[in-house]
């Protein structure tokens, strides 16, 4: 029993050291690259929005599919770059919950959109969370390559999504994936509550 006690006593104490905290940044110590990427996996404001908007693009057929497949990444990497260069945020905390509302609701109502207005909004999305991610990274005294390695996850992560909610037949499975906008459309109301609650 004293054995038994020693052991859960030792474990508390190790589990209980403190750790280098990282702000929002990820290190993964294979190199800034795959930094970039894990950011990407590790960020629920940004891994959420960018799996919902290749939802989106993915209910709205194979050719929306394949412009935010090329136009996202791109407007991801124009923004990140120029957040790198401002070194400051654009916008405030709100972006993400707004992102997350706007994305989800989209998803939820599953309406077929003009191209252009899920062009304009795969646009929006990336030079936004871009210019964030980019701030970040400057800020932090980060490399830029980070940005690539986001930019690269943002393009798997688009190219599989959509691929797969296109090819999408049984009316259920389309329902599934509106119940899954729903649902994130719910959290950026909750964040956006949130994010004003101390206002």
């Amino acid at each position: 029993m004293k054995r038994a006690l020693a052991v859960v006593a030792t474990v508390a104490a190790l589990v209980g050291l403190p750790a280098p905290a990282h702000a929002h940044l990820v290190t993964t110590g294979l190199g800034p690259l795959y930094d970039g990427v894990w950011h990407l996996l590790l960020s629920p404001d940004d891994l959420l929005p960018v799996l919902t908007m290749a939802s989106l693009a993915g209910l709205n057929g194979k050719a929306t599919g394949r412009r935010t497949l090329f136009v996202l990444p791109v407007a991801w990497a124009a923004g990140g770059r120029a957040g790198f260069a401002a070194r400051t945020p654009l916008l405030p905390g709100a972006t993400a919950a707004l992102s997350f509302l706007v994305l989800g609701a989209l998803t939820a109502a599953d309406r077929r959109l003009p191209a252009a207005v899920v062009t304009g909004l795969a646009v929006t999305l990336g030079l936004l969370h871009g210019w964030g991610n980019g701030a970040g990274i400057a800020s932090a005294g980060r490399e830029a390559l980070g940005l690539a390695g986001i930019v690269a996850a943002v393009f798997v992560l688009v190219a599989l999504v959509a691929a797969f909610v296109v090819g999408l037949r049984a009316p259920w499975t389309r329902l599934v994936v509106r119940v899954a906008g729903s649902w994130i459309a719910a959290i950026g109301l909750l964040m956006l509550g949130w994010s004003f609650r101390g206002a």
